[in-house]
């Protein structure tokens, strides 16, 4: 059972780093002169009123005390992704940006953990995430960018990690899956809207812009984060990390398929060292069952998730 629910949260971070590797794609596909800033601020501010108040019609707050530090933390993380990865990307360039936020973000998920928990992380993990970053890191191609670039990226990876993180905590404490990613994404809505007053209205005010805002936000963000949410239910958030560096595969795919970018050696190799740190972790719960352990996986470096029915 636990292997089968482990497979199943494999799956649904897996389908998430899809949906969230059509970002890019999308906005090349979109009006000229948007502003990413405001793309960003809208995108959250939409999925985050959506993610909430979904998460609030189906009961997920109902008789639960979310830690508001916690959240807070959530909301910051959320906030540092969104303004760390378009910064990073507009001065260091759509694959460069993108790669060196995706490739932190389980190092900085990782960290954050260890340090939350006291726990190391297991070298199943520290192998396959070593797979992964090695694979983003072929996939820039050695392309140049600015340390003010790298460093934006970096913190969108810190930011990435935070949430992630911050969301795994809330489920263990009882939330639903839902319910912690509209808490998150909807206190980082809030913490977001001078960031879009200011930047109004960036593109937005067009009929193509509010349709790859909207898009973003609904697809990319609200049905992928439920899925991520679906994931950190069941899988350690250094896992759920490293298995979204899935994103960086997809959208090069889509740069190729779509967008006519052309195919390199360094795309091929990255692509298959990312696939290969995916498939040690996909193969996790099929290991575990076969530990001698009573044919339950071993579920390492981080406490077991409450079984309520409420959840």
């Amino acid at each position: 059972m636990m292997a089968a629910m482990s497979t199943r949260g494999v799956f649904a971070v897996l389908a998430a780093a899809v949906l969230f590797g059509t970002t890019g794609t999308a906005q090349e596909l979109g009006p000229g002169g948007l502003d990413p800033l405001a793309v960003g601020a809208i995108r959250v501010v939409i999925a985050g009123t959506v993610l909430a108040a979904l998460a609030w019609l189906l009961g997920a707050y109902r008789g639960t005390r979310p830690s508001l530090p916690l959240v807070l933390v959530g909301a910051i993380g959320v906030v540092l992704y969104q303004l760390g990865f378009f910064t990073g990307v507009r001065l260091g360039g759509v694959a460069v940006g993108t790669v060196v936020a995706l490739g932190s973000g389980p190092v900085w998920a990782g960290i954050v953990e260890w340090v939350a928990t006291r726990r190391r992380p297991s070298p199943q993990w520290l192998a396959a995430t070593a797979l992964a970053i090695a694979g983003v890191a072929v996939l820039t191609g050695g392309g140049r960018t600015s340390l003010l670039g790298i460093g934006a990226s970096l913190l969108a990876g810190l930011g990435y990690g935070l949430y992630t993180v911050t969301g795994s905590r809330l489920i263990e404490q009882g939330q639903r899956s839902y319910g912690a990613m509209g808490l998150m994404f909807g206190a980082g809505a809030v913490l977001l809207v001078p960031v879009l007053l200011v930047r109004w209205p960036g593109g937005l005010d067009s009929t193509g812009g509010l349709t790859v805002a909207l898009y973003l936000a609904l697809v990319p963000t609200v049905l992928a984060y439920l899925l991520f949410g679906a994931g950190l239910k069941v899988l350690p958030a250094a896992t759920v990390a490293t298995l979204t560096l899935a994103e960086p595969v997809v959208a090069t795919a889509l740069g190729v398929l779509v967008l006519g970018e052309p195919i390199a050696a360094n795309t091929v190799i990255g692509a298959l060292l990312v696939l290969g740190g995916l498939s040690l972790l996909a193969l996790r719960p099929a290991a575990g069952a076969s530990s001698g352990d009573g044919g339950r996986p071993r579920r390492t470096w981080r406490r077991s998730a409450p079984t309520s029915p409420s959840r």
